[in-house]
């Protein structure tokens, strides 16, 4: 009977312990200790579906979490955002309960960029959940430049351009 009360007092504590850890800690290697073009794409895809799951959630500060403070993100058809929350609100009113976000299959490209990051670019679709028959679906490429700094990864600027209706 001891073991199991003891057993189940570690397992609270446990409980209590990484329960209270936050959400958006980030558990992609860092940039010093990335060592191959494998675990550099693996380290990017993460962080892309972590970045779009709250995207799509409308989760704005997970949301938040991923860019600097003074992100820049460049736009073909909406022109530039300047600022986390600036970006941050703009995805509050543009995006939350109109859009999801799906990466293409087979479109990221992962590149090193020594001593800073990484540059991410691929294709992304845009879904218009209850509407895809009146808007359709959008596709679009994007360049994503992230940060590795103060142990965490953050995007620190975006180019999204190149928007159209994507074929059937």
């Amino acid at each position: 009977m001891r073991a199991f009360a003891t057993a189940r007092i570690l397992l609270l504590v446990g409980v209590l312990i990484f329960g209270f850890c936050p959400s958006n800690a980030q558990t992609v290697l860092p940039l010093d200790k990335i060592n191959s073009q494998a675990e550099l794409d693996s380290a990017i895809t993460a962080l892309d579906a972590a970045l779009f799951d709250a995207y799509n959630r409308c989760d704005l500060d997970k949301f938040a979490s991923f860019s600097v403070d003074n992100v820049e993100f460049y736009h073909d058809q909406g022109g530039a955002t300047l600022g986390r929350a600036n970006l941050t609100d703009s995805v509050k009113k543009n995006i939350c309960g109109k859009t999801t976000r799906e990466l293409v299959p087979g479109t990221l490209q992962v590149y090193y960029m020594k001593g800073y990051g990484a540059v991410e670019m691929g294709v992304h679709r845009f879904h218009h959940p209850g509407n895809e028959d009146k808007e359709g679906v959008g596709e679009g490429k994007f360049i994503h430049l992230w940060q590795y700094k103060d142990g965490a990864w953050k995007i620190t600027r975006v180019i999204s351009y190149d928007h159209h209706v994507a074929a059937k």
